[in-house]
């Protein structure tokens, strides 16, 4: 893993990114010199506006398709229906482009036999590239130390079919013979210290795998003499930042947050978040504007009735708000006056409330709440001051994701299923420390590119 603005990336990700970018963009030059001839190309570079276009467009839509995604590994067919989809996408997008900005335009030919060469050698570098790392040509090796549960969490993590690439468990280093819950085949020789099992087993990194560290309980001599010599120490916490893009409560300490990087709030970060909240409603309220009609249209012919819905929300510092969304629901659906979490299946929603729940159209009257300055583009999901109440007794640090505005998006909305639940709401909100802590523009920008995955394949909607 890489940092890319306190955001962490795959390096196997960037790697092929990097890859089929130059792919990319050398298709670009072949079809130009196909369709014309080899001349054209003459003193021209790489790096044509033509070129860089085709490049930048089809990257950003391969992403929003889930190309770029390490939690799983590809298969033939599902990299063969993705990049489909993705060129024809692309293809859509860039003749859009062509009409708006006739300079740009390449000409059909070209076009052609640019998709084409780039369509073939992408399965063919994607294919050679899965089958390459699987081999374990980029994994680092790793050792953990402790033996206890959070070890057997870390193991069990590793494990995972995304990290098997990336990571190899050399072994785990107990430091005292409590407490064990890895497997016995998995324990080095107490006989041998860190810094020996570190050189013997060369070890890349060392994760810190303890609860409680002070008191003498961990080498701290052992360990420094490991990073001068260039071993990797990571705590437990910064781990599971890193590996699964949040903030574990399991083994959260408030001393972590105040004394580490990030959480991070400012006049400059507010404002740009600010200009960047107000072009992107004004960019989706005009594209989606049809849409948006045609949903109200629909709603009041379906039951009648109010064609929005408004409800009280928490957003930012714990103020109270109203929240508008397309009405999904029966008129009747809170008749006793109690709130209720909404379920898999559930009846209260209407035909034309399920779908446009499952392609996220209920959400659009939100962005009049970003315009307004009572949400974000991008941020936690607003949640009912009557849940809230509950949910800061029962689960701790939950009041932190208030430090924000809220979003119509977020980390958690593209990284976890609806949450519907007191469990959920747990779960949901490790990704939501991890965006209070390391929000940036940049991450933004990525939550808005998978939020297209999530609304393509209609991943979470209840």
């Amino acid at each position: 893993m890489i940092r890319v603005f306190s955001h962490y990336i795959s390096i196997r990700i960037v790697l092929l990114m990097m890859i089929e970018g130059v792919l990319l963009l050398g298709a670009s030059l072949a079809g130009m010199a196909i369709r014309f001839s080899p001349n054209i190309l003459s003193g021209a570079t790489l790096f044509t506006p033509e070129a860089l276009l085709f490049t930048f467009f089809m990257i950003v839509v391969m992403a929003a398709l889930g190309l770029y995604q390490d939690e799983h590994s590809e298969s033939f067919v599902s990299i063969l229906n993705r990049t489909i989809i993705a060129f024809a996408a692309g293809s859509a997008l860039m003749s859009i482009v062509f009409y708006l900005f006739p300079d740009t335009y390449i000409g059909r030919g070209v076009f052609a036999y640019t998709a084409t060469i780039a369509f073939g050698s992408l399965l063919i570098v994607r294919t050679v590239f899965f089958r390459w790392t699987a081999f374990g040509v980029l994994k680092k090796r790793v050792l953990i130390l402790g033996a206890g549960e959070q070890a057997q969490a870390v193991l069990e993590l590793v494990s995972t079919n995304a990290r098997k690439q990336s990571m190899e468990v050399v072994g785990v280093h107990p430091l005292t013979t409590a407490d064990v819950a890895v497997q016995r085949v998995r324990i080095l020789p107490v006989t041998m210290s860190v810094s020996e099992a570190a050189h013997q087993y060369g070890v890349h990194e060392i994760i810190i795998a303890m609860r409680e560290q002070r008191g003498g309980a961990l080498p701290v001599s052992q360990l420094l003499d490991c990073k001068l010599r260039g071993v990797q120490i990571t705590d437990l916490q910064s781990f599971f930042e890193r590996e699964l893009g949040q903030i574990r409560l399991d083994s959260l300490k408030a001393s972590w947050l105040v004394f580490g990087e990030g959480c991070r709030q400012g006049l400059l970060r507010e404002t740009v978040k600010r200009l960047f909240d107000v072009l992107a409603s004004g960019l989706l309220l005009m594209f989606t504007l049809p849409v948006i009609v045609v949903t109200a249209a629909l709603i009041r012919f379906e039951g009648g009735g109010p064609i929005f819905y408004r409800q009280e929300r928490v957003g930012q510092g714990g103020r109270v708000f109203e929240i508008l969304k397309f009405r999904s629901m029966r008129n009747d659906a809170e008749r006793d006056g109690k709130p209720k979490w909404a379920k898999s299946n559930d009846d209260r929603i209407t035909r034309i409330g399920r779908f446009i729940r499952r392609t996220r159209i209920d959400e659009l009257p939100q962005v009049i709440n970003v315009l307004r300055g009572e949400m974000s583009f991008v941020g936690p999901r607003p949640e009912r001051p009557f849940f809230v109440r509950q949910l800061v007794q029962d689960i701790p640090f939950y009041a932190a994701r208030h430090s924000v505005k809220p979003g119509i998006t977020g980390w958690a909305q593209v990284r976890y299923p609806y949450g519907a639940s007191l469990d959920d709401a747990s779960q949901k909100l490790q990704y939501d420390l991890y965006y209070v802590k390391n929000h940036t523009l940049f991450l933004d920008l990525l939550i808005l590119v998978e939020t297209v995955e999530v609304v393509l394949w209609g991943k979470g909607a209840r």
